[in-house]
């Protein structure tokens, strides 16, 4: 897998005129799992700062009941306050996880950015221990660049 390759496909897939934001986030979702074979669950959350709120949007992978995320809880919560990366090698020793699956043993985080202001995230659970390096996280900031666009 290289993902200098996944990057053009990235770009196809978001430029795709006829299609709705939602549904184009949705197929990125889908290229994304299908192409990387350890991204077990992909996801996008949008924040409401009114609320402080995560809301689930479109995504790929096992159905989730955390449609709805206070900021602060969580990876996901923890990344709305921080607007930083977080990387999780190893669910099972994080104290503010919300678990999802027995299935997830890794995750990785990277805020979606729209004119310097934090608006969502990009979540990917992983059934692998500590697959995530610094080549994915380049790589999904690339793709929240690129998802940036569509707003």
């Amino acid at each position: 897998m290289n993902f200098e390759n996944l990057k053009l496909q990235v770009i196809t897939i978001l430029s795709e005129n006829n299609l709705e934001r939602d549904l184009k986030l949705k197929n990125l979702c889908q290229f994304l799992s299908d192409n990387i074979n350890y991204y077990n669950w992909v996801g996008f959350y949008f924040a409401n700062h009114e609320n402080k709120t995560l809301h689930l949007g479109p995504y790929v992978g096992a159905e989730t009941d955390h449609t709805v995320i206070p900021f602060g809880k969580g990876i996901c919560g923890q990344v709305a306050e921080s607007n930083a990366n977080f990387v999780v090698p190893d669910v099972s020793a994080q104290d503010n996880y919300i678990a999802c699956s027995f299935t997830v043993k890794s995750e990785i985080v990277v805020p979606l950015f729209v004119n310097g202001k934090n608006i969502g995230q990009i979540d990917i659970d992983s059934h692998v221990f500590d697959p995530f390096t610094e080549t994915d996280e380049r790589f999904l900031e690339f793709v929240n660049q690129e998802v940036a666009k569509l707003f």
